[in-house]
């Protein structure tokens, strides 16, 4: 390994990346689509119903929350898939950080 080109990227330089400093593409189109899909039931059942009226903006609200930004995650939808990922994913941790660098570097000065 080459750890003389290694370096620390700070916590919010992919926040250039995204579209107003917030929003990935595919978080846009999942809200989009979601607000699409109640425009078109809003068309198509009758508001005078209350239950109706709210199970058709539901589709709306349910991308909107998914893609609300939270703190420590990027939006909620990253973070439902984190806890996911954590309960359904292997168990077996592998560390590689600072002290595989300390390591390297005693093995290494020793000769």
């Amino acid at each position: 390994m080459d750890y003389e080109h290694s370096y620390l990227v700070p916590a919010n330089a992919k926040k250039g990346s995204l579209i107003f400093n917030i929003f990935r593409p595919f978080d846009l189109i999942l809200f989009g689509s979601g607000l699409f899909v109640s425009f078109l039931f809003l068309t198509i059942f009758p508001t005078s119903n209350t239950i109706l009226l709210f199970l058709a903006c539901l589709p709306g609200i349910i991308c909107g929350v998914l893609v609300l930004p939270i703190p420590n995650y990027h939006n909620t939808l990253v973070a439902l898939m984190s806890i996911y990922s954590y309960y359904t994913g292997r168990k077996k941790y592998i560390w590689k950080g600072w002290c595989l660098y300390e390591q390297f570097v005693k093995e290494n000065t020793k000769k």
